[in-house]
């Protein structure tokens, strides 16, 4: 291995290594970049001083809610009902600025105010919207989306949790698996069939006044994750539950209305890729600059340097992805193929960047306080959680052949 200069280059040294090289904030609108600008303050301000003691810990922050609600961002694109409207590459900074400093925090309000609030936003009617979107926009309460099951994940449009209706109720057994915030949500957008007709149907299940579930559901936090350990998943046991009827989402009649929920939500996946990577190159770049081995900083190493590019190389594919994905969503023209290779593409490359941070950092690159470690574990969360990369290829590859490879 040789070097080029006994130096870290000045740029580096004086500024830090750009992680927009193609310089695609530049096209932001004002709102969205002040929208941008909020989140990556806060986040670097208030998360990232506190997240590594919370995910060592396993526990959520509940702290970090009054902040969170006061700016502004909680149901991203969702119109009224005290939500802020966006554009999707607005929400798109949302997640990405989040999880620059931590995927758990990202992972709330992902949970909270894309799959909960947008199942009630696209599923419910506007009486049902009234009633449940304006607290949850404000985080008066928080929310949970029940889909997957214990042996119903990537299948999960074979789901066996089922509903039997018995006049003015519901009444819902069954088994829901990995669901954050499960445990503790005040609203539970949880799904099941319906034994009528069996169709997949959405009902609300509300805490009550005294802040307790209903008899019937009884969640447990998981224990023993790698990654992610600051957000909570609940595996929740349903016997005999009862939900008012008025609390059955008027607009979900079968699993393809679930499934326009999921493709609403699966670009804030792939966002929160391009933010872990963001974080694992500028960590990367930096300490190659002031890591000093045998006698010169590693950054100029032609291997290190070799390795910092093709990392910037892949996260502004990523990046150039994200922007277009938002761009086709803003104009209704994204399609669920589309949504699929994004979130494909950009968990494997944002597993991959994160590694290869981890691998320049060596040895201190598993220590929590270097961020790395987390990203890079918290990255395989992400690239498991709404499709893993193989059922995202499967879904291209329909597109592609007109043949489903599903059986």
């Amino acid at each position: 291995m040789t070097t080029t200069s006994t130096e870290a280059p000045a740029a580096v040294r004086a500024e830090g290594a750009t992680s927009d090289y193609f310089r695609l904030d530049d096209e932001l609108t004002p709102e969205e970049i002040a929208v941008r600008d909020r989140v990556r303050e806060f986040a670097q301000q208030r998360v990232l001083p506190i997240i590594n003691e919370y995910w060592e810990k396993a526990e959520f922050p509940w702290e970090l809610l009054p902040g969170l609600a006061e700016l502004g961002i909680i149901g991203t694109t969702i119109q009224g009902h005290g939500c802020p409207g966006m554009s999707r590459k607005a929400a798109g900074m949302v997640a990405r600025e989040m999880a620059r400093a931590d995927g758990s925090i990202n992972t709330f309000l992902g949970v909270h105010g894309n799959l909960c609030m947008g199942a009630l936003n696209m599923l419910g009617s506007e009486e049902q919207k009234g009633r449940w979107l304006p607290a949850m926009a404000q985080l008066e309460k928080t929310g949970a989306f029940a889909l997957t099951e214990p042996e119903h994940g990537s299948d999960s449009v074979a789901l066996e949790t089922s509903a039997r209706r018995e006049g003015e109720e519901w009444v819902i057994n069954g088994h829901k698996r990995w669901i954050g915030n499960g445990h503790a949500a005040d609203v539970v957008v949880l799904f099941a069939r319906n034994v009528e007709d069996g169709k997949v149907n959405a009902f609300v299940v509300e805490k009550d006044a005294e802040g307790n579930h209903p008899a019937g559901y009884d969640p447990t936090v998981i224990t023993g994750k790698v990654g992610k350990r600051a957000i909570l998943q609940a595996d929740i046991v349903i016997e005999d539950l009862r939900v008012p009827a008025a609390n059955r989402l008027e607009e979900c009649r079968s699993f393809a209305d679930v499934s326009r929920v999921l493709q609403a939500t699966r670009g804030g996946a792939s966002w929160e890729a391009v933010g872990h990577a963001m974080a694992a190159f500028e960590i990367a770049a930096d300490y190659a600059a002031t890591r000093v081995q045998f006698g010169s900083p590693i950054a100029g190493y032609q291997l290190v340097q070799a390795r910092l590019a093709n990392m910037l190389s892949e996260l502004t594919t990523m990046q150039l992805l994200c922007n277009r994905m938002a761009e086709l969503a803003d104009k209704g023209e994204l399609t669920n193929a589309m949504a699929s290779m994004v979130k494909m593409s950009t968990s494997q490359k944002g597993k991959w960047i994160c590694n290869e941070a981890r691998e320049l950092l060596a040895g201190n690159g598993l220590l929590l306080e270097n961020h790395v470690a987390r990203h890079l574990t918290d990255m395989e969360v992400v690239s498991t959680y709404e499709g893993t990369d193989s059922i995202q290829a499967l879904l291209v590859g329909r597109d592609i052949t007109g043949i489903s490879a599903f059986r």
